[in-house]
């Protein structure tokens, strides 16, 4: 199951998704609302609940602190983060960026939503990404709720499942320390890569391989 970050939509998967499901694994995505955490973790486990046998909770960015909240389901037998944000208990998206910050530039809304400001959105978000196609995505970003990421996590899933993650090493929306040091603290399988934050997309093949290499791990594990 693949779960997406802000600003962006499950569409963003499909190089990811082609791959898996050319290799022969059953794969869906959420369409997660990004208006509260709570919200976000039902539409994961709203999909979960439509899978036959274990699963693994991919999550891209944000979509990382979706699948921590949710991956305690029994259903899920694994997690991969793909440059993605991976909090412990007592911790958010936005507190972890205020100890180790990035340098992504973002607008609020009057309402409280957040937008990528679209003269940086290539730089900041899709930097390894062709300038056209960066440019419909700046115009067709998803706006999060800003409370979604001052939201804390109260179980986390990397504590009791176990975890891979990928490090995008000019990663602008995350910092690549922070990254770092989430998956050194969860002693997650780790691969850096060259990229942007938009590495499930421009690097698929890699991100496909990780989940694959995840798939295998597991199933081994379980017997299957």
């Amino acid at each position: 199951m693949l779960v997406h970050g802000q600003f962006a939509d499950a569409s963003g998967w499909k190089p990811v998704y082609d791959i898996l499901s050319r290799d022969g694994y059953n794969v869906d995505m959420v369409q997660e609302p990004l208006t509260s955490l709570d919200e976000d973790v039902a539409a994961t486990l709203r999909v979960l609940g439509r899978q036959q046998g274990p699963s693994i909770l991919v999550g891209h960015s944000y979509g990382g602190a979706v699948i921590t909240q949710a991956g305690t389901d029994p259903r899920v037998a694994g997690l991969v983060y793909i440059a993605a944000h991976m909090p412990d208990e007592g911790e958010s998206s936005a507190s972890n960026k205020a100890k180790i910050p990035s340098a992504i530039r973002t607008v609020t809304t009057a309402d409280g939503y957040v937008f990528i400001d679209p003269a940086h959105f290539q730089e900041d978000f899709a930097a390894d990404l062709p300038a056209e196609q960066a440019r419909f995505m700046a115009r067709s970003q998803i706006p999060p709720a800003a409370r979604v990421n001052a939201t804390l996590i109260s179980h986390p899933a990397w504590r009791v499942k176990p975890s891979w993650y990928m490090v995008a090493k000019d990663d602008r929306a995350i910092n690549p320390d922070l990254e770092r040091m989430y998956a050194a603290r969860a002693h997650s399988h780790t691969v850096e890569v060259n990229g942007s934050h938009a590495i499930y997309i421009s690097r698929a093949k890699e991100v496909a391989a990780m989940i694959e290499d995840a798939a295998k791990t597991l199933g081994n594990q379980l017997g299957n």
